[in-house]
C-alpha cells in the first residue's frame, strides 16, 4: 500500500480529479441500477391481461426517494388514462432515459479518469527524468543506460494504468457491486442470501490464479530492461559488432533474453485470461443455480411473495452483479503489475544525486584571479588516483597536463566542474571553495571539449547552439569561423539546417570535433577544459582542429590534457603526472633541459612519429 499511495501522490491536486469522478460514478451507478427494478413493472404489465389486476397496485402517495413507487404511480396512471399501449410508451421512454443518463456520465466518469491518468503519467515521467538528469556522473558509469531507459519509458507507462485500475477497483466497481447487492435483497431477501453463498467460492478461485503476477511481472519488467540494454549496446557499437563478425554472439544474446521475457509473458498471461473465463463460467453456474432454485420456490408457491416479473428481474440484476466482480479479478493482474513497475521507478526516484549545492551556497562572481587545488587527494573507493595535489592556474593562462594513462589526468579536470568530489583537500575559485558555490554558476564560467565529440541528432545550428534559446545565426556563424567549420558547414546540403545524424554520424571526426569546440565559443566561457581534443584525429584534422582550438584558447585561462608535442609546447606551464602525483611541473624549454619522465615522453613521441 506504501508503494501506491506514494503513486498516487504524482495524481495530485487529486480533488481535481476525484470529486467529479466520485459525482459522476455515483449518478451512472444509480441510474445503471435503476434499469433492471423498471423492468418489473413494465413486465407486469405486459403479462398482466386484467386492468383490476394493474389500477389496484397504484401507489396514491408514494415517499420521496420511492423511485419505482413513483414509477409504478405514473405507469398505472397511464394505464387508466390512455390504456396500456400508452403506459407500454411511457415505460419504454422512462427506460430509454434512463440507460442515455447512465451511459452519459458513464462517459464522463471514464474522461476524468483519463484525464487523471495522463495527468499522473506526465508528473511521473517528468519526476523521474529530472532527477535523472540531477545525479551524478558516477552513476551512469555503474547503471546500464538500458534499464534507465527501461524505466523511464516503459515502467512509467505500466504505472499510470494500475493507478486507475485500483482507483476503479476502489470505488467504481464496489461501488456497483453494493448498489446490485442492496437491490437483489430488495426484491428478494431469501434468494439473495442462498445466492452469496457461492460468492466466496468463485473469489478464492479468482485469487488463486492471480497469486503470482507481481513476481512474474517483477522478473517481466528485469526482462525487458535487459533487452533494451542490448539493444543500445549493439547499436552503439555496431562498428565493433561487425568488425568482429560478432553479430551471432550479440543475435544470440538478444534472442536469449527474448525468449525468457516472452516465457514470463506467456505464463502471466495464461493467468490473465484464465481469470476472465473462469468468472464466467461461475457466473453462469451461479445464475443456473438461482434460476433453478427461485424456479422450484414459485412453482411450488414458497416464494415468499416474489412474482414472475421480480424473478426475471432478479435474474437481470445478478447477472451484471457479476460484471464488476470480473472488472475486480481482471483489475488485479494490472495492479499487481504497475506496482511491481512503480517499485522500479520509485528506486530511480529514490536515487539522490552524491553531489549537491549546500544550503548556504552562493553564486561564483564572474572569474578574476586564478584556480587553486590545495592538498586535493581523490580515490575510487581503496584506489588513490590523486594525492595531494597543489596546482595554481592562473587567469589568461594555459596550463598542459601531461603523463602516462591512468596518472589522474581527466580525474583532475573532472573536479573543477564538480562532476566528481575530492576525498579531501579544496579546490578554490577566486579564493572560494567551489564545494560552498552555486554550482551552475561554476559550470557557466566554463566551457569543455572532450577527446569524444559529444553531440546530438540535430542540426548544425541546433548543436552549436545547444542549451541556448537566444541564439542568432550571426552568432552562430561566428563561432563557427573562430573553430574553422564555416567552410564545410556551408558546402553540406542545407548549410546550418543540415541534420548531423546520431551523434553526428554524418560528419567525420575532425568536422565533429570543430562542432564541439563552435558550441564552447559561442558560450564564450572564461576557462576552458580540453581533454585531449585532438588524439583521435589525423595529421590534417589536428590541424585544423588545433588551429580552431588555438583560437579558442586566446585570452582564456586553459586547462589541457593532451599528449602530442604541437598542443602543449606553447602552453606556460606543463604539469607532469604520474600515479597521481606531481613528478614535474616547468615549461617545455625547462623540463626538456631535465632528465625526467616529461623529456622520456616527448621523446618516445618523436621516435614513434619518425
Amino acid at each position: 500500500m506504501k508503494t501506491y499511495f506514494r503513486l498516487l501522490s504524482f495524481a495530485k491536486p487529486i480533488e481535481k480529479f476525484a470529486i467529479p469522478y466520485i459525482l459522476f460514478t455515483l449518478l451512472y451507478v444509480v441510474f445503471s441500477t435503476l434499469v433492471f427494478p423498471l423492468l418489473i413493472p413494465l413486465l407486469n404489465l405486459l403479462f398482466l391481461t386484467d386492468n383490476s389486476q394493474i389500477t389496484h397496485k397504484v401507489v396514491s402517495n408514494p415517499s420521496t426517494f420511492n423511485l419505482t413507487g413513483w414509477f409504478n404511480y405514473y405507469m398505472y396512471y397511464f394505464v387508466s388514462t390512455y390504456g396500456k399501449w400508452g403506459a407500454l410508451r411511457f415505460v419504454c421512454s422512462v427506460l430509454i432515459v434512463t440507460i442515455l443518463l447512465g451511459n452519459l456520465f458513464r462517459y464522463l466518469s471514464a474522461r476524468i479518469m483519463e484525464n487523471l491518468r495522463v495527468h499522473t503519467l506526465l508528473n511521473l515521467r517528468r519526476r523521474v527524468f529530472n532527477n535523472v538528469m540531477d545525479l551524478q556522473l558516477s552513476y551512469f558509469n555503474n547503471e546500464r543506460k538500458g534499464n534507465i531507459i527501461s524505466k523511464v519509458a516503459s515502467d512509467v507507462q505500466v504505472v499510470q494504468f494500475s493507478v486507475t485500475s485500483t482507483l476503479q477497483v476502489i470505488f467504481k466497481d464496489p461501488i456497483q457491486l453494493i448498489a446490485f447487492l442492496v437491490t437483489l435483497f430488495l426484491i428478494s431477501v431469501k434468494l439473495t442470501l442462498w445466492s452469496l453463498l457461492v460468492v466466496p467460492v468463485a473469489g478464492l478461485i479468482i485469487s488463486r490464479i492471480v497469486k503470482r503476477l507481481k513476481s512474474q511481472a517483477i522478473a517481466a519488467q528485469q526482462s525487458y530492461a535487459n533487452m533494451i540494454s542490448y539493444l543500445d549496446e549493439a547499436l552503439s557499437g555496431i562498428r565493433i559488432v561487425k568488425a568482429f563478425n560478432a553479430a551471432d554472439y550479440i543475435k544470440n544474446r538478444f534472442d536469449d533474453e527474448n525468449k525468457r521475457y516472452t516465457k514470463i509473458l506467456r505464463s502471466m498471461a495464461k493467468r490473465q485470461q484464465a481469470a476472465s473465463p473462469v468468472s464466467e463460467t461461475l457466473a453462469v453456474t451461479m445464475i443456473s443455480c438461482i434460476v433453478l432454485y427461485g424456479g422450484y420456490l414459485i412453482l411450488n408457491k414458497r416464494s415468499d411473495g416474489l412474482s414472475g416479473a421480480q424473478f426475471i428481474a432478479y435474474i437481470g440484476i445478478f447477472s451484471q452483479l457479476m460484471r464488476p466482480a470480473k472488472s475486480i479479478s481482471d483489475s488485479f493482474g494490472n495492479i499487481h503489475a504497475g506496482i511491481a513497475a512503480g517499485e522500479r521507478v520509485l528506486q530511480l526516484i529514490d536515487e539522490k544525486p552524491t553531489i549537491f549545492d549546500a544550503p548556504d551556497a552562493k553564486p561564483l562572481a564572474e572569474f578574476e584571479h586564478a584556480i587553486e587545488f590545495k592538498n586535493v587527494t581523490f580515490a575510487y573507493g581503496e584506489r588513490t588516483v590523486l594525492d595531494n595535489i597543489n596546482i595554481t592556474i592562473p587567469k589568461g593562462k594555459s596550463i598542459a597536463l601531461v603523463g602516462p594513462s591512468g596518472g589522474g589526468k581527466s580525474t583532475l579536470i573532472d573536479l573543477i566542474p564538480r562532476f566528481i568530489v575530492p576525498k579531501s583537500g579544496q579546490i578554490l575559485f577566486d579564493g572560494v571553495d567551489i564545494e560552498t558555490a552555486v554550482t551552475d554558476s561554476l559550470r557557466a564560467q566554463l566551457g569543455i571539449v572532450n577527446q569524444e565529440s559529444i553531440l546530438f541528432n540535430d542540426t548544425i545550428f541546433g548543436n552549436i547552439a545547444f542549451g541556448k534559446t537566444d541564439v542568432t545565426m550571426e552568432q552562430v556563424v561566428a563561432a563557427a569561423k573562430i573553430a574553422n567549420a564555416h567552410n564545410f558547414i556551408i558546402e553540406t546540403e542545407k548549410g546550418y539546417q543540415t541534420n548531423i545524424g546520431d551523434r553526428g554520424a554524418k560528419l567525420s571526426g575532425g568536422q565533429r570535433q570543430r562542432i564541439c569546440i563552435a558550441r564552447a565559443v559561442l558560450k564564450n566561457p572564461p576557462i576552458m577544459l580540453l581533454d585531449e581534443a585532438t588524439s583521435a584525429l589525423d595529421t590534417e584534422s589536428e590541424k585544423l582542429v588545433q588551429d580552431a582550438l588555438n583560437n579558442l584558447m586566446k585570452n582564456r585561462t586553459s586547462l589541457i590534457i593532451a599528449h602530442r608535442l604541437s598542443t602543449i609546447q606553447n602552453a606556460d606551464s606543463i604539469i607532469v603526472l604520474e600515479n597521481g602525483k606531481i613528478v614535474q611541473q616547468g615549461n617545455h624549454q625547462e623540463l626538456m633541459n631535465e632528465e625526467g619522465l616529461y623529456k622520456k615522453l616527448i621523446n618516445m613521441q618523436t621516435f614513434n612519429a619518425d
